[in-house]
């Protein structure tokens, strides 16, 4: 919040021209898995828009991908939990009579070949196989963590560890779950009927299915470190990042501005899908700057001058603003020697002239806008910032 004031989450924008929901569809698209369905629920709207106008395959190939809302199929209900999303909506998996099952979370910023991690979980003979990243084992109480023997199987499934267990191979480092996970389908549908009569689970799939495969042996670990693609420089071949909080998502932004990113949008052989709009290129006039910084189509800086920021398409920077370490999402406007630093501004978002905004986050606290724990200050979709 704000940014999921009005839109669910995976809808959000990120890096100018995307929504963050594009790299999980890109990365199974690129992985050749293209019957996909995505279970929407939250203010789903801008999701079911952005999927409908942008993820168009071939459908003489089979290939699609579809928002599916939540319908009550099974009675008066709405989704309970992520494994209840995918009970209610068991029909998808009979329609297409799978032998496998991939089932991804929509809000995290990564590049991986899906196909690796299936084909993991067929020559293991498994029944489940989950994605895990490593994490210095100083943070790994954050995440959920996966304790892995040195054959990947999982001996158990541990919800933010007081004290998180090492890796075999690497005792300073924990396996945290990416919230990727791979089934073979009759397991899969028998574990989530199970979970369904459960009047004690929480019908999540982390915290209640994953164990149960845990608990009979039939649960592996895939390294994210040992999945490759194609174009991956040495600097972000590992990169996961999830944006759950203002701050991880700003400092994702920031990943992507140096001139060598942590998280590189650039890699052709590997890219990340969208819809570009029909616009102009950027545009730079009076003496107009922007270093370290993404600056999308239809944009005009207009004699201000923008550092390590990240600009969507057709925001407009008047003469002697200044810019810093922002995230402008897009049609906004800043005025004349209006200041925006440390800050994300969502989109028809108007600075008028003069205006500061994360130069002073207990001003800006003052005015009603959110300011994060690590001093992050959001403006929330279409406000007029006006002078006190």
């Amino acid at each position: 919040m704000p940014l999921t004031m009005d839109r669910a989450k995976p809808a959000v924008p990120f890096g100018g021209t995307y929504r963050l929901i594009d790299f999980v569809l890109s990365n199974l698209v690129n992985s050749d898995m293209r019957q996909i369905a995505v279970l929407t629920q939250y203010k789903s709207h801008s999701l079911d828009r952005h999927i409908s106008i942008t993820w168009r395959m071939s459908t003489m190939l089979g290939n699609y991908v579809t928002p599916v809302p939540a319908q009550q199929r099974l009675g008066p209900r709405w989704y309970q939990g992520s494994a209840d999303a995918i009970y209610q909506s068991m029909n998808l998996i009979r329609d297409e009579d799978p032998d496998y099952v991939v089932v991804f979370g929509a809000d995290n910023i990564y590049r991986m070949d899906v196909s690796q991690m299936l084909d993991q979980h067929i020559q293991s003979g498994k029944a489940c196989t989950v994605a895990g990243i490593r994490v210095p084992r100083s943070e790994a109480s954050a995440f959920g963590i996966i304790d892995a023997d040195t054959d990947s199987n999982i001996r158990e499934f541990l919800e933010k560890p007081a004290d998180p267990p090492g890796l075999p191979d690497s005792p300073d480092e924990s396996f945290a779950s990416m919230g990727n996970y791979i089934f073979t389908r009759a397991a899969l549908v028998e574990a989530l009927e199970a979970d369904a009569a459960d009047a004690t689970a929480r019908h999540d799939m982390g915290g209640d299915i994953i164990p149960r495969f845990v608990a009979p042996g039939q649960a592996q670990v895939h390294d994210f470190t040992a999945n490759t693609v194609p174009g991956a420089t040495e600097k972000d071949r590992d990169y996961w990042r999830d944006v759950g909080t203002i701050d991880a998502y700003h400092e994702a932004h920031m990943d992507l501005v140096s001139v060598v990113p942590n998280f590189s949008l650039y890699n052709e052989h590997w890219p990340i899908w969208t819809y570009q709009p029909q616009r102009p290129g950027a545009k730079f006039v009076l003496r107009g700057n922007a270093e370290d910084s993404i600056v999308s189509s239809g944009c005009i800086i207009s004699g201000g001058d923008v550092d390590a920021s990240v600009l969507s398409p057709n925001v407009r920077v008047d003469k002697w603003a200044n810019i810093q370490h922002a995230v402008l999402m897009d049609n906004v406007r800043i005025g004349r020697n209006a200041v925006v630093h440390n800050a994300i501004l969502d989109k028809n978002v108007v600075v008028e002239d003069g205006c500061e905004i994360g130069v002073d986050p207990e001003a800006d606290k003052a005015r009603g806008f959110t300011v994060s724990a690590g001093g992050i200050t959001v403006v929330g979709k279409g406000t007029r910032v006006t002078r006190n």
